[in-house]
């Protein structure tokens, strides 16, 4: 029900949009053939009430180039492997001299696309060659693919990793840490030869116990009926996926927005009066960070509810209880492939020490395999974007790369 209000808002709230953002051309048509054009303030307003709104498709990477050593290539996308409720992505670079270490980034399935990691994969593009889980939005896949659940996920990164083949590492941000640690686990114990040979966690939930945050204490503070109950929706009938049970993106944006509902607010108070001021480039990286913030992607509620059951409330992995497919995960199996844990010291998504505990798990690791960095005056954003990861972060993770391949 909420769903198809949400729906029905959207839809009706389109033509007021569609308004402004008429009005916003006509100003600009006339002002460019020498005419009169709105004032400043109201073309700010129309430019608020224009973006006011949430889209469901993904945005672009935007990634055409990036400088190899001291020269530019050009980058290509290209999917490599199309599954239901995934693709992988490679982001091709032809005018390569020397192979470049592959590394697939496994992207959270977390309400957002996998476009948030753009200045990730932008960054490892320098020096490998990267592929990426562009995942597919719930609500445009039909129910006759069946359902998506955690297990699946797993599924999804060791098919990823054999798409690439042997020699690939691995880095994983936020959520999915938990299923990339399972994949590589059972890899190892089945002597996988596409087993990667570094494995990176980063920011991730690996073992929710140690120093909750407000998103751990919200998973543990309802039932798991609660959770189905109240969060789970039908997708509304016209669109692809009518019918398929999900936990919506605008509500997890809804949830995370709440926490912070003063930043928000007082970002578009700035935004207004950037633009009314005429200051562009102040106003662009305010819509910028905006247009790929509400771009929401639907989770299959399946994987939406054991990933709360199995990672937030009962810790499973942490505790040595977490089972794939009647199979018991076991990161002591984990012998060959590098382990790099990053966390910020001020990550409030993801505390200090929750994704460290990755190596009490991987402990027979031999000592020049494993490596932590705490990164000093980043929260959770600045783990995989911004000046900290560029110039900070990502140097710990080129240099085990180097070192292990």
């Amino acid at each position: 029900m909420l769903y198809n209000a949400y729906q029905a808002y959207a839809d009706a709230s389109e033509p007021v949009r569609a308004m402004a953002r008429a009005g916003l051309g006509f100003s600009r048509m006339f002002s460019a053939l020498g005419g009169p054009s709105i004032g400043r303030d109201i073309a700010a307003l129309l430019e608020l009430t224009a973006r006011a709104k949430m889209i469901h498709t993904r945005p672009p990477y935007g990634i055409d180039k990036v400088m190899v050593g001291n020269r530019e290539v050009e980058v290509r996308e290209e999917v490599v492997l199309s599954l239901p409720f995934c693709n992988l992505l490679r982001f091709a670079k032809d005018d390569i001299v020397t192979a470049q270490p592959k590394m697939l980034v496994v992207a959270p399935l977390s309400g957002h696309f996998a476009t948030l990691l753009r200045n990730t994969v932008e960054t490892l593009s320098r020096d490998h060659d990267v592929y990426i889980t562009d995942w597919k939005n719930a609500r445009d896949i039909p129910t006759s693919e069946g359902r998506f659940g955690f297990d699946d996920y797993v599924d999804y990164v060791i098919k990823c990793l054999e798409t690439i083949g042997p020699g690939a590492h691995l880095l994983a941000v936020c959520q999915p840490c938990v299923q990339a640690l399972a994949a590589v686990a059972l890899m190892a114990e089945d002597k996988h030869p596409c087993q990667p040979l570094s494995m990176t966690l980063m920011a991730g939930p690996i073992d929710t116990r140690i120093s909750p945050t407000k998103v751990n204490e919200l998973a543990t503070s309802k039932s798991l009926d609660w959770f189905k109950n109240n969060l789970i929706y039908s997708v509304p009938f016209r669109l692809k996926g009518s019918g398929r049970k999900v936990y919506p993106g605008f509500i997890q944006l809804f949830a995370f927005m709440s926490m912070n509902m003063d930043r928000h607010i007082n970002a578009h108070r700035e935004l207004y009066h950037h633009l009314a001021a005429g200051r562009i480039d102040e106003a662009e990286k305010i819509e910028t960070f905006y247009d790929e913030y509400f771009a929401v992607l639907d989770m299959p509620a399946e994987f939406y509810i054991e990933t709360i059951s199995k990672v937030f409330q009962d810790a499973l992995l942490a505790r040595g209880l977490l089972t794939y497919r009647g199979r018991r995960i076991n990161p002591g199996a984990i012998h060959r492939t590098a382990l790099l844990t990053i966390e910020g010291e001020k990550d409030d998504i993801c505390s200090v020490g929750q994704t460290a505990a990755a190596h009490d798990l991987c402990n027979t690791l031999r000592p020049h395999l494993r490596r932590h960095h705490l990164q000093a005056g980043v929260g959770h954003y600045g783990t995989f974007s911004g000046k900290r990861w560029n110039s900070q972060i990502y140097p710990q993770i080129r240099n085990l790369v180097l070192a292990v391949s």
